[in-house]
């Protein structure tokens, strides 16, 4: 078997320290109507190596293989390093226009169990930025780029529409966001049937008015009515990696198996915070998922807790692939992807469906270091 491996080392140096959370781990079985109150503090890094592996079926014609690679660099993810193997032609690239970093594999027709393995270390914390201090300069190109529509996030029509009657009233980029935010959770509603983590066409949402989705239908729709009210926004596309320290079942992933751990966040650059966290899609879900019956009130006492808390806050949990939207893959011969979150192929018949892991065959699992 011609085997490739490759190992690529990188230090983040100079980070900051951002809020995190309590570093113990709740057991996902906690009963979820005593949530624990969400309560930012500093320093509490973890280290985790992730390793996604992509197993083909019997190929038999020339197949292309992407694998995202968590290459954000912030005060609240460090990534370490990456190595991957495979049977076939690997290599480290990245898409031309926005620098999206991934591992890119071919296998020629007729290779015998064809596969790719990429491994990643990445070091997490958690973020609250509304608790003070000033935020560091940012570049004007990369707001500029997050005010600009991309195909699935118009600012224009019914978009601005949208944007300007939610945010009639608020006085400051705070207090938009904060109106944007509470309309998103109000409005909108998580709807576990649809697959994968939603596709992100908002236009299409408010034209039509189901504006049931999940974490990458959702947050895209805040990120768009951020934007088209002026605010920066943008989506960051990632991965769950250990149960929630809120004690929710539903916002924690299984290490084990990562499999449908993809969660899609969002930040808004508010100019006396900078980049803030955001997540109206993870109060849509517990409100939605999180007990037996759905509540429809963000003051319940079961949701309170994330509804304050994931407004300039979340968790370190998770870990971010990239803030790509409209992503060509070097070397495809189909469309553009709206996000980049899960592994992709395609051969001469199209491409694999990325939200059926166990026909796709690829597996996604965690290792939590010690410390």
């Amino acid at each position: 078997m011609n085997t490739t491996r490759r190992a690529l080392i990188g230090r983040a140096a100079g980070l900051g320290v951002a809020a995190a959370l309590p570093g113990a781990l709740l057991a996902q079985t906690q009963t979820p109507t005593s949530p624990r109150r969400f309560d930012p503090r500093s320093g509490d890094w973890r280290t985790f190596d992730v390793t996604t592996r992509v197993e083909l079926p019997a190929i038999t014609s020339p197949t292309r293989v992407w694998v995202p690679l968590p290459a954000v660099l912030t005060p609240w993810q460090q990534t370490v390093g990456h190595s991957f193997s495979s049977n076939g032609q690997a290599r480290l690239a990245s898409d031309a226009a926005q620098g999206v970093r991934m591992v890119a594999a071919e296998f020629r027709a007729g290779v015998d169990r064809p596969f790719v393995e990429v491994s990643s270390r990445v070091r997490t914390q958690s973020r609250a930025e509304l608790g003070g201090g000033r935020p560091p300069r940012e570049d004007a190109s990369t707001l500029r780029a997050a005010l600009a529509p991309t195909r699935l996030l118009p600012t224009d029509g019914i978009v601005r529409d949208t944007a300007l009657q939610a945010t009639r009233g608020a006085r400051g980029d705070e207090a938009k966001a904060r109106a944007l935010y509470d309309w998103v959770v109000a409005n909108a509603y998580r709807e576990p049937k649809v697959r994968g983590c939603g596709e992100g066409d908002i236009k299409t949402m408010l034209e039509t008015g189901n504006l049931g989705g999940k974490c990458a239908d959702l947050n895209a729709l805040f990120v768009g009515l951020c934007r088209a009210a002026g605010l920066p926004a943008r989506d960051v596309y990632g991965l769950r990696l250990a149960p929630s320290a809120f004690g929710y079942r539903e916002l924690g992933g299984n290490p084990a198996s990562l499999k449908g751990a993809q969660h899609c966040r969002a930040e808004v650059y508010l100019q006396a915070r900078g980049w803030t966290a955001m997540d109206p899609a993870d109060v849509a879900k517990v409100m939605r998922q999180e007990a037996p019956e759905w509540i429809k009130r963000p003051d319940h006492p079961l949701v309170r807790p994330v509804y304050d808390g994931l407004f300039g806050a979340w968790e370190g949990n998770w870990m971010a692939y990239n803030t790509a939207h409209d992503i060509t893959l070097p070397g495809t011969q189909e469309g553009e992807l709206g996000f980049f979150m899960y592994p992709v192929a395609e051969n001469e018949d199209g491409r694999f469906d990325s939200y059926a892991p166990d026909a796709f065959k690829y597996q996604i699992t965690a290792r939590i270091l010690a410390a």
